[in-house]
């Protein structure tokens, strides 16, 4: 089992290690989705629970990802059937995820590009038209195009390798996310109007707040923080290979959550101050969902004073974010790849992009061509989306819940903790989670779709 490991070309810092995991949290969902989702729901009461979350619920199952990791030096199928061959169809399950995530998380990537590149062609007035978005997704050619160029892109920073790809992206690309981030955060708050807007995002809202209510946002605060920090997508427990025994297991996950909450964060206070500028005050402007980033935020950029160099500095932002997130999905499907048909990262790369192009053309088409087709009632992106976010990583995270907490015990866990470190402070809650709370969540987020529209 060591063996596997330091034949790996892992991970030449602990830092690369963090900033690529911490990469791979932050992506789409900390940009638009924490926003809206913090707006819809009370405000700075869904920000403390988020947190709270993190802290706990987000630590335990980050942790037991990478230390399985790294302590199988496999990646996710070999991981779990390293542990137990009982649970083989788990990895296979876990393996899947990425799989299906990576080619349309790439066509939402290639969205992105299309509104970098009309802002730097000075096209920010059409792209803050009501039909650009609808129009540019309606056609085959063009959205075709920015799929190929993000997806490329992506394959040419997993083919280079761990270290002299992902960890030196990586290295370059957080920082400036950061640097990025915190700059339009505080040109946002420099906008008159923007106060009521912080408030509005920062303090908790019980207007018409319900028992119910607050059960909703809970729930939706334990999807965002599953969607956001790369939990059951084996892409954790990829990096955990890849990591040095040397390097402290809790305190990387620290400062993974710390980047992931903290961007997430900052992306707020973007999105709700700016967007609140611009509708008066209309708090209803911020429940726009899913299309606040494609149709609702270039309104706010083309209103502004220099509104073209924001609107591209920001969309620079979320192409680094959407980057950094499918840079480690490719490389877990690469990953498994390599080591379920022994073959070098090249072609290993290679096949990726082809399975990538294949299907997630049918999520570009699903909104052209194919627009008619449909399985249960969604549209090929929509259905990817739902099969892999509500029901498969509920599910891969809970039978992990399962294996580590009643199979082979959270000792298993806390052993490789204790690898780099002479105490481990976060035991206790490691065990309490993993075996009664984490459970619980999970199946609260698997069955909340079903039952609620949140």
């Amino acid at each position: 089992m060591a063996s596997s490991q330091t034949e790996k070309i892992g991970f030449g810092s602990k830092l690369g290690f963090v900033l690529a995991a911490a990469g791979s949290a932050v992506g789409l969902g900390n940009i638009w989705r924490f926003p809206y989702l913090a707006a819809k729901y009370g405000g700075g009461l869904f920000l403390l629970i988020y947190i709270i979350l993190a802290v706990t619920f987000g630590f335990a199952l980050m942790l037991t990802e990478i230390a399985i990791g790294r302590r199988t030096g496999k990646s996710v199928i070999g991981a779990y059937t390293a542990i137990d061959k009982r649970f083989s169809p788990l990895g296979w399950l876990a393996a899947l995820v990425p799989f299906i995530i990576t080619p349309y998380y790439c066509v939402i990537g290639g969205w992105v590009l299309k509104y970098l590149f009309a802002f730097c062609a000075n096209q920010n007035s059409e792209a803050a038209g009501d039909t650009f978005f609808g129009q540019f997704i309606g056609h085959s050619a063009q959205p075709t195009v920015f799929f190929l160029i993000f997806l490329l892109a992506t394959a040419v920073v997993v083919m280079l390798g761990v270290e002299k790809g992902i960890e030196r992206i990586s290295k370059f690309m957080m920082p400036v996310l950061v640097l990025l981030t915190v700059g339009i955060a505080v040109y946002t708050l420099t906008l008159d109007g923007a106060a009521k807007g912080l408030r509005y995002y920062l303090l908790p809202n019980f207007d018409g707040f319900t028992f119910k209510m607050l059960l909703k946002t809970i729930a939706a605060a334990m999807g965002q923080l599953f969607y956001s920090m790369s939990i059951a997508m084996g892409i954790m427990v990829t990096y955990g290979s890849y990591m040095r025994k040397q390097d402290s297991l809790e305190a990387s996950v620290r400062q993974i959550e710390i980047f992931d909450t903290g961007i997430a964060i900052l992306a707020g206070l973007i999105i709700v101050p700016a967007v609140f500028v611009f509708s008066g005050g209309n708090a209803d402007a911020l429940q726009t969902g899913p299309s606040l980033m494609f149709v609702t935020l270039p309104k706010v950029f083309d209103s502004m004073a220099g509104g073209r160099i924001v609107g591209i500095v920001f969309f620079v932002l979320v192409a680094l974010a959407a980057m950094t997130s499918s840079i480690s999905l490719m490389e877990t499907v690469v990953s498994i790849i390599m080591e379920k048909f022994h073959l070098k990262r090249i072609p290993a790369c290679l096949i990726t992009v082809g399975f990538c192009v294949v299907l997630g053309m049918l999520s570009v088409l699903g909104y052209s061509a194919w627009s008619g087709v449909k399985i249960l009632g969604k549209q090929f992106l929509d259905l990817f989306d739902f099969l892999s976010n509500n029901i498969m990583m509920p599910i891969v995270s809970l039978l992990t819940c399962i294996l580590i907490g009643w199979v082979v015990k959270p000792k298993y866990i806390e052993e490789e903790v204790l690898v780099s470190e002479k105490k481990f402070s976060g035991r206790r809650l490691l065990y309490v989670m993993i075996r009664y709370v984490c459970p619980v969540c999970m199946i609260i987020i698997l069955v909340t779709p079903f039952v609620t529209d949140i």
